[in-house]
Order: structure tokens, then sequence, then C-alpha cells
């Protein structure tokens, strides 16, 4: 399926704006012809420009802003490792060390507009240089989590075809045993102080580069980046998106998750190789001029977590659920903050009690996303906004979401249905392009005038989202439809609950019941495990509709996770239902 960018005229897209927001960027913060484009885009004046180019449009034009003394001195960039190394970058500097990158690429690998190239970093400087060296030549940006294995690296070195890699030298290995399989794979690159066989040296040869680089020129609709969604159901496929879908988007509806400036400092704690860091700690933060920051955190450690806050002036912290599960655990008061003001969480829904406990020790609101690699962010609390425990916002501008019935029909607020975002007659920008090579699985995400996004939910009379699960994680227990989400709200509010995650289990009388897979509190762990199981079928009980209840339960030193922090409910669906 085609994105479709020849937009007739904006003004039918506003018109589906659930927000009656303005939305702007400063004249500044474009090219002069970009400006003017945007400018009459957003009046709904013009298409959609044909040209655009994140870094040359946006991130140079910072540059030019921080040479006239226009910018405060905040870096663009900011990393630490926690021990005792640093590196501050300023737009300026981003800008010649990245085109020192992109002459690499081209240059000394022979690398092509289009041509795709796979990213294997942790959170290293690299990884953002790399980035930004790949829009200015063109080169499509495949990105991955350190955590992948040889396997999972043979897969989507086949699948994508790309010819280049750049990973760590602990990863280097796990490429060579299965590189032999990839006939397309010409280049490897390894950010490392040493050598290997067979690998190019990135840091030694993008040193020794020059910096003159004239960036290529991009259609808005080309592709910029492909991702790897999740997997927690079959195989990864390849969501391709373009210099519009990411890199453009966030100039058209500006403060629609995030509302910086150029003074802010942005923290975001998720893994590389997922959307959220591309649009949390690069596109979105760097439209506004902010200051991205990131710690190398090997393990999400949140003592070193806790600690980076109270000593480093952050104002926005973003991460995943896990992320303030995690921290509630400790004795918050005694921590002082240097500056922290905006908290949010992505991934799935937060828990209520997790919510109110970070409050409550802290006295800041946690604003939560939804979201998905497809997509971006679809619904969003945003500063200033009411929250409501539970509810992850309302739709971000450019999307008009609704909750449907199979037949594509909007479904009146209060009613549970399919979450959808509407798709025709005007594709959004922000969408992603296609699933590549799979017209099929492309297909199947079209229902009527909708984008179905796979997951269940209700909208209330004010146009808040409230998240049930996953159409496959649905329960249904003789007749009773139950999602996960509220057996698991209810259980973590138990002292003895660290994490939870339910799924279906098979039962002969009703079908199936729920099962609660149980991570136990330390302070729990020697408690007599069959009188504990009974209290907390008894808590979920009082705390929701009798009949959700997990009829059982089966405790567990940890859960299974995808690489960005989501529950692997299928995994346990499987082992339940005997599939694995």
């Amino acid at each position: 399926m085609k994105l479709l960018f020849k937009l007739q005229s904006l003004k039918l897209l506003w018109t589906l704006k659930p927000s009656n927001r303005t939305f702007h960027v400063h004249p500044r913060l474009l090219s002069s012809d970009v400006y003017s484009q945007y400018e009459s885009v957003r009046q709904g004046k013009q298409e959609i420009p044909k040209y655009f180019n994140f870094a040359s449009d946006v991130l140079d034009k910072w540059s030019e802003i921080e040479k006239a003394g226009k910018r405060p001195s905040n870096p663009a960039f900011w990393w630490v490792n926690g021990k005792g190394e640093e590196v501050k970058w300023s737009f300026e500097e981003l800008g010649f060390l990245s085109r020192k990158v992109a002459n690499v690429l081209t240059k000394e690998c022979g690398l092509q507009k289009g041509d795709r190239l796979i990213l294997i970093l942790p959170r290293i400087p690299e990884w953002w240089l790399v980035k930004v060296a790949c829009m200015r030549a063109g080169i499509v940006i495949i990105p991955g989590t350190s955590q992948l294995s040889a396997k999972d690296i043979l897969y989507r070195l086949q699948v994508s075809k790309a010819t280049c890699i750049i990973t760590t030298d602990k990863l280097a290995p796990a490429v060579d045993s299965v590189a032999s399989q990839c006939q397309l794979l010409k280049t490897k690159l390894m950010v490392s102080k040493g050598c290997r066989e067979g690998w190019l040296n990135f840091t030694e040869m993008y040193q020794n580069q020059s910096a003159d680089h004239s960036c290529i020129k991009t259609k808005i609709q080309d592709p910029m980046i492909i991702f790897f969604t999740s997997g927690t159901t079959g195989f990864p496929k390849m969501a391709q998106h373009s210099q519009g879908s990411l890199g453009f988007r966030p100039l058209l509806s500006e403060r629609y998750w995030l509302d910086l400036t150029p003074s802010n400092v942005v923290w975001n704690t998720a893994d590389t190789g997922w959307i959220l860091t591309s649009i949390a700690s690069f596109f979105d933060p760097w439209v506004f001029g902010s200051c991205i920051f990131m710690h190398n955190l090997p393990q999400t450690d949140s003592a070193v977590i806790l600690n980076t806050l109270c000593r480093v002036p952050i104002d926005t912290l973003i991460g995943a659920p896990t992320l303030f599960r995690m921290l509630v655990q400790n004795d918050l008061s005694k921590y002082k903050f240097m500056n922290l003001k905006y908290c949010i969480s992505g991934g799935e829904p937060l828990n209520p009690e997790v919510m109110e406990q970070w409050k409550s020790q802290t006295g800041l609101e946690i604003c939560e996303v939804y979201g998905q690699t497809e997509m971006g962010v679809i619904c969003s609390v945003y500063g200033g906004m009411k929250i409501k425990p539970g509810s992850m916002g309302k739709a971000a501008p450019l999307y008009d979401v609704q909750i449907i019935d199979k037949n594509a029909n909007i479904l009146p607020p209060g009613q549970q249905g399919e979450i959808a975002i509407r798709s025709k007659p005007i594709r959004p920008l922000g969408f992603f392009s296609e699933y590549l090579d799979n017209p099929k699985k492309t297909a199947e995400t079209e229902r009527g005038d909708f984008y179905v996004t796979g997951d269940r939910g209700i909208m209330d009379e004010e146009g808040y989202f409230q998240f049930i699960g996953r159409n496959d994680d649905i329960i249904i227990s003789s007749g009773y439809r139950i999602g996960p989400f509220e057996v698991e709200n209810a259980l973590i509010e138990h002292p003895a609950v660290v994490e939870s995650a339910v799924v279906s289990s098979p039962d002969p009388l009703r079908g199936e019941v729920v099962k609660a897979f149980v991570v136990l509190s330390p302070n729990f762990s020697s408690t007599d495990k069959k009188s504990l199981i009974s209290d907390l079928q008894d808590h979920v009980k009082k705390t929701t509709a009798p009949y959700k209840y997990p009829r059982k339960v089966e405790f567990v030193k940890e859960l299974p996770k995808t690489i960005t922090g989501k529950i692997k409910r299928n995994e346990l669906r499987d082992k339940e239902w005997g599939r694995t």
C-alpha cells in the first residue's frame, strides 16, 4: 500500500483533529523555503511539501540558530556512562561529526541512497551520529536492540536485504556466525577500540574523514527507517517509515505529547531498537531544539536512574511502565530530583496504583502515551490536561481515533470495541508506509475507512481512551469478556505483587479461565503459597468484578518480555494451551 502524501488539501485533515488546540512552529525552526511551505500547509493553502530532510531542514537550522547566539547554551546531546565518561555536543558539533560519518558510509563503504543499513548499538553516542549521517546520505536505517541473538540478526539481515551492518565488538561474533548466509551483506562496521578480521573500525574511519558533505535531497515520502515490530505474535514484520511520517509530523503537530523548549533536557530510558527512542530521543525533542540526555545504562538500575535525576537537570523523564513499577519499589523520599517536572509512560498501560504511589512520593503526575510502531504516538496525556487514572489520554493531532466494531461502524462512548484511526479518504501524515514485502499483512490492517490497531478499548464522553487489551489477549470465560489489564491492575494493588501477567488458560467447564503469573515482592517470598493464592484471589474479587478473579495463579521469578519491555502474554498463553 502506497502512502498517500499528495493531499488535495490539509483542510479536511484539520477538520478531523480531535482537539481545538493550535499547533505551530517558530519560523526560526525551519529553513526559509521549508518554513514557507510548512505555513502554507498549516493554513490549508497547499499540499505537503515535496522535499524534506530532517538533517538539513531541522538539525542544520538549529546549528545556524546556535551560531547566531539565539539558542540557550544547553547541549543538543548529552551522554554519560556512569564511569566518568561524558559527551556533550552542540547542534554544530552534531552536524560536523555526522557529516564525517556520512562520508564513511558513502565514500568508504560505497552505500547509496535507498541502501539499507542495520544499526545495532546500545545507548552510545555513535547511534545518534549514524542515524543523522544516514539521513544526510538517504540511507535507510534499520535499528535493532543489542539483545538480539545470532538467529535474530540472521532473520533481519535476510529479510531486510541490508547491505551494511554497524554494531559493537560484543555482537560481531554473532554476526560472523551467520554472515555467510547473507549474500547481500557487503560491509561490516564495528564500533570498538580494537580490530577484528573482516570488519572495518568505525571509530577510526570517521575520526579521519573529511567533514565536507552535502546533504542529499530527499522527497518527503522517501523511506527513512524500517522497524521490526516487537513480535509478540508471529515473526516480526518490517514497518517502513518515511521522512514525512517521523520527521515532518512533529513539525505539524508541535506539542502533541511533548511540551518542550530549547532549554529543556529530556531523558528517555527506552532501548535504541524501539520506535519510542527514535521519537523521544531524536525527532521530537530536536524539533524543539531541546537537549537529549542519555545514560549508557547497561542494566536498568533504579539506584542509577534515581541518582542521575538528582544530579542532572532533567525535566522530562520518559520510560516504559516497567521503569516506574521498578522505581516505586524504592523509598523515593531519600531522593531530591534536581529539576524533574514531567514524567511520561509508554509502551503499554501503566497501573493506576503505580501512578498513585509515584505521585504520593514525588508529587509528580505520570502522563501516559499510547502508540504503535506503525503509527508513532496515537493518544497522549499532554501537559496541563486532566489526568484520568487508567486512561491513555486523547487522540493525538492529525489522527481521528475511534472505537469501531467488526464492520467498521463507529461505536458510541462507553462501548468497547477496537481502537482504530481513520485512514480514508486521506491517509494522515504519521502513518507507516507499509509492511515491506508483505502486502497481505498491510491490507489486513485496513477495515472500511479505518486502520485497525489490533487493540481493544473504550472512549468516554470527553474523548479519553482506555486500553482494554490486545484482541488476542482478551479472555472469554463462561461468556464474559475479560481484559487482562483489569485483573493485573487489581493484583498489583496487593503488597505481595511486584508485577503480574494475566492470560487465558483452558478449562473443561468454562472453556477458558483467568490465570495470573505473579512476580512476588521479596518480603513475601517465604509466605505459604497456598494461603497467598487464596488471599490474592479474594483481593481481586473485592477490587473488581468477581468473575474476573484468577482461578489459577503461578508464581514466577520474572515475566517474559519483548526487547521494548512489553510483557509477552502470547508466550505465557501458548504455554498454558500446550502450543510450545
